[in-house]
């Protein structure tokens, strides 16, 4: 029996000690380290890339465009996936193809995404330039405009991800009681009432997963920035693991570059423990 459930999990553990455990220690280990990310040779400097990086303003200012992503999209995305949750449950005829609407843009390769979003978006021939000629006078560069470039990718993001999200809460809502809205009826419950004292509580695991899986996962926002804005226009969308990139494969510093995605794990870490703290404290209550 042991030599069987050895030989099963021994593939898995292989797989997962060579492409995840070891690549996590090495980045821990060039850190440390003044090395090129090609090549062997470098040298031990301790902490000399922490340092460094605490001084660093394109770093600071990666976290800070990192931050903005995260507020532009984590709350909108969920917000919003519940609501058309809301709606898509109560539907009794073509739910099924409104699922398929709403889920199909999450199943698109984030290149494609982009691919669409630069032509409706393109300022010479992009058919939603409309709408900026409508309330601006004239066509929008959104993606080559400080101002514009980083709400416009957050757009991209919601859009492309929000069917996912909705998924989720539906199957929360499919799991509530009908009993709970039958009492709630008959205790002459106004449907806000319903919303705010039946189903938001009975849906807060769910919001409170959808919330911590969101923050993860935009905190590591990197596909959609480089292929819509490249970090600019003037760096003003470069994010912190954008920025772990072009000093891993521009400038080729494996030991610097390593310091930044240890930072970056260590950011990500702390924000989610902040928010699944404060979660659990909004579910107590």
């Amino acid at each position: 029996m042991w030599r069987d459930a050895l030989l099963l999990i021994t593939p898995f553990t292989l797989l997962y000690l060579i492409f995840f455990i070891f690549p996590t220690f090495r980045v821990f280990q060039l850190s440390f380290m003044d090395v090129p990310l090609i090549g062997g040779g470098g040298e031990y400097i301790g902490f000399e890339n922490y340092r460094e990086l605490m001084s660093d303003s394109r770093f600071w200012s990666s976290v800070r465009h990192t931050f903005y992503f995260v507020l532009l999209t984590v709350i909108p995305n969920t917000a919003i996936g519940l609501l058309f949750a809301l709606m898509v449950v109560r539907l009794n005829r073509l739910k099924s193809i409104v699922l398929a609407a709403f889920f199909i843009p999450f199943m698109l390769p984030v290149s494609v995404v982009t691919l669409i979003w630069q032509w409706l978006l393109d300022p010479t021939f992009g058919i939603l330039q409309n709408v900026f000629t409508f309330f601006t006078g004239q066509p929008v560069a959104v993606f080559g405009d400080p101002n514009w470039a980083m709400p416009s990718v957050a757009f991209v993001t919601v859009w492309w991800t929000v069917g996912f999200n909705m998924l989720l809460f539906i199957a929360g809502l499919q799991g509530i009681g009908k009993d709970y809205y039958e009492a709630a009826s008959l205790d002459g419950a106004t449907g806000f009432q319903i919303f705010r004292f039946v189903t938001w509580p009975l849906l807060w695991p769910v919001t409170a997963l959808v919330l911590t899986l969101q923050l993860i996962a935009q905190l590591k926002i990197f596909d959609q920035v480089y292929l819509l804005t490249g970090g600019g226009p003037f760096n003003s969308t470069i994010v912190t693991l954008q920025y772990m990139y072009n000093e891993a494969f521009q400038n080729f510093n494996g030991g610097y570059s390593s310091a930044i995605g240890v930072a970056l794990f260590v950011i990500i870490l702390i924000a989610s423990l902040i928010q699944i703290r404060f979660l659990r404290t909004g579910g107590a209550r």
